[in-house]
């Protein structure tokens, strides 16, 4: 029997609490703003909210350094505000999935404060510890993905701790039954309360290599160019043999519970991408495919990725696609902002799960944040080199009122020069605006079998433009787009049918319009 879960034929979108919406006034995202959206989401057609982390925490890198596992921090509300969001979330027919940190935790963690009190304690060994190098220096030339070693001395017990990220984001030892039992159990309380699964973070670094064996010079590395943690590669740190036990540990933990998902980051190869479904299908749900974040935007390219993708998928596996999210530079600020409707469109029609990033159905930009309001870490230790977050992680637009209709008071970062004219108020009563062809995307999706479930078949590419049907049952859809700013021919015959969208708003037949994209019913 085919599998029918939700989230094989549903759209995910991000929401990064912080910066979604301030029901307070403090400039600063929340879960009473965040529930006040809810009927906007059900309305605007997606099917799932990813949360990014509103756990307890210092908020040295944003809540992904996770201080307790089982509660909200006071900045965002509070447990029972969370609850209500689930349960309203479930009223509206929308699932919540919440992000999960297994990696690190915050060095203000308790398992932390005790690990490092004494060599004795019960939890040392639930983080890597070890003594120093021969020289009294680190333990090996690991590095942290914010720059600088990934150890850092603890005074106190004369040995040094890793930390893959920041000093104040200790990593967790998966090799420790007792910690791998505390965080499963940290999953099943969320689960227990009602969230639909978890979005899980760097899942391909919770492993770590057991002999901490120095990683091999990257000869691909440009110095002052690239980030600090690329001089080498990550052989003994990222994407070892011994995750995917972890994985499907998770795995079964989540399918103790009904219907719920297990989504896993990897930035890595395509190859590995795809081997986190595991054996028997029984690892992640979906590992995020981020290829088209990273891909060259033009026909060609995107053609054959999507082919190679496919190609990749063991038996069974179900495909999924990213454009962008919180670390990411906006698909807008990438390709511009006529070529953005064309990925909304190629995003919302290819076989798969698609990831919204909040934002990005008004066209949202990056914003550029001045050096003396910056507030990512990242940037902070690696300045200059493009490297930052905030730009991406910038509050959403509702209005074009003072704050954006986001805030009453001064929001924690700034909002950009085009509120006026990128808010959801003002683009939702344009019906050529890219809000109102997000919105036809998702309900026609969501009205049609072939795109949420159909086969996909590449049906031409050429320099310019890039052709595809979807296949389910007797319904069949073409999607065209062009990739580039002057008119194209379309690289098939003209498809049997009548265009019913286009991302320049109006529909005709011919020759493809300058970035534009169509949809052929047939």
């Amino acid at each position: 029997m085919p599998d029918r879960s939700w989230w094989r034929n549903g759209v995910i979108y991000q929401v990064y609490p912080r910066s979604f919406a301030d029901a307070n006034g403090d400039g600063i995202g929340d879960l009473d703003g965040l529930r006040g959206k809810l009927p906007y989401l059900a309305d605007l057609g997606i099917d799932a909210i990813w949360i990014s982390p509103m756990y307890p925490s210092p908020m040295a890198d944003f809540g992904y350094d996770v201080s307790d596992y089982r509660g909200v921090d006071p900045l965002f509300g509070d447990i029972e505000r969370m609850d209500a969001v689930i349960a309203d979330a479930h009223a509206l027919g929308l699932k919540i999935i919440l992000d999960f940190v297994p990696n690190h935790s915050s060095d203000e963690h308790p398992w932390f404060r005790e690990s490092r009190r004494s060599r004795d304690s019960a939890f040392r060994d639930w983080y890597l510890w070890r003594d120093p190098a021969p020289d009294g220096g680190p333990p090996n030339n690991w590095l942290s993905n914010f720059g600088g070693s990934a150890w850092t001395f603890d005074e106190g017990t004369g040995q040094y701790y890793l930390h893959l990220f920041l000093d104040k984001q200790p990593d967790l030892n998966w090799r420790h039954p007792a910690l791998r039992e505390a965080m499963f159990e940290s999953m099943r309380f969320w689960l227990r309360r009602g969230v639909d699964g978890f979005r899980v973070d760097v899942l391909y670094h919770v492993m770590k290599d057991a002999e901490f064996r120095d990683n091999p010079l990257n000869p691909a590395y440009r110095d002052g160019i690239d980030s600090e943690a690329n001089r080498f590669l990550p052989t003994h740190i990222a994407d070892l043999p011994e995750t995917m036990d972890v994985v499907a540990a998770m795995r079964a933990v989540v399918d103790e519970f009904p219907d719920r998902v297990l989504i896993g980051e990897l930035y890595l190869p395509l190859e590995r991408i795809v081997a986190y479904y595991g054996d028997r299908l029984q690892g992640a749900n979906l590992p995020f495919n981020f290829l088209l974040i990273g891909a060259a935007w033009d026909a060609r390219t995107i053609g054959s990725l999507v082919e190679r993708y496919e190609a990749a998928l063991p038996p069974g596996g179900w495909p999924n696609w990213v454009l962008g999210n919180h670390d990411k530079p906006r698909i807008a600020s990438r390709v511009g902002d006529a070529q953005a409707r064309v990925a909304a469109m190629l995003l919302l029609t290819l076989r798969g799960t698609p990831t919204l990033y909040y934002g990005d159905e008004i066209g949202m930009r990056d914003v550029a944040i001045p050096r003396a309001e910056v507030r990512d870490p990242f940037e902070i230790n690696e300045p200059d080199k493009g490297l930052g977050r905030d730009p991406q992680r910038t509050p959403m637009r509702w209005t074009p009122a003072p704050g954006a209709g986001f805030t009453d008071g001064t929001p924690w970062l700034r909002l950009g020069d085009d509120v006026a004219s990128r808010n959801v108020e003002t683009e939702a009563a344009d019906p050529s605006s890219i809000w109102s062809l997000y919105r036809s995307l998702l309900w026609m999706r969501r009205a049609s079998r072939a795109l949420s479930i159909g086969s996909v078949r590449i049906l031409g590419v050429s320099d310019q433009a890039l052709a595809y049907e979807r296949v389910d049952g007797d319904e069949r859809i073409v999607v065209c787009l062009n990739f580039t700013e002057v008119p194209a021919v379309l690289p098939i015959d003209e498809p049997a049918g009548r265009a019913v969208l286009s991302t320049h708003g109006d529909i005709r037949q011919g020759p493809l319009r300058p970035s534009e994209g169509r949809i052929y019913l047939s």
